[in-house]
């Protein structure tokens, strides 16, 4: 239940922005995601430092650490914006029990910033 207020509370936060579908192999089968979540960023709250983003993105820390296996935050963004969203998303996480692993990933011309959540593969 908790991840359903979540997930409305980041749609609420993001206005227009749009949660990315999961992606569908050519059969026509759903492929298999094993993202447990991902929102953009609006670029308006985030250059405003908006407080509703900063609660978002210490949400997102916190689910994060509370799953049962281990998981990475992939962070796509500019750099000079990684400082505020990291620690925004460090305030989300417990002091003590497991911690996610953070990456950040510097977006691209037109590309959008982001959030993910996922589980932590050995290799990754």
């Amino acid at each position: 239940m908790t991840r359903v207020w979540l997930l409305l509370a980041v749609m609420v936060v993001t206005g227009c922005a749009q949660l990315q579908p999961p992606a569908t192999a050519q059969t026509g089968k759903p492929a298999v995601s094993n993202v447990i979540m991902k929102f953009d960023i609006p670029a308006d709250a985030l250059g405003a430092h908006d407080p509703q983003l900063s609660a978002v993105l210490a949400k997102a820390g916190a689910l994060a650490a509370a799953q049962k296996q281990p998981t990475v935050i992939r962070v796509t963004a500019l750099g000079q914006d990684f400082k505020y969203i990291n620690q925004a998303i460090w305030r989300g996480v417990p002091a003590q029990g497991p911690k996610p692993a953070l990456e950040n990933l510097t977006a691209g011309a037109n590309q959008t910033y982001s959030v993910s959540i996922e589980p932590l593969h050995a290799g990754s």
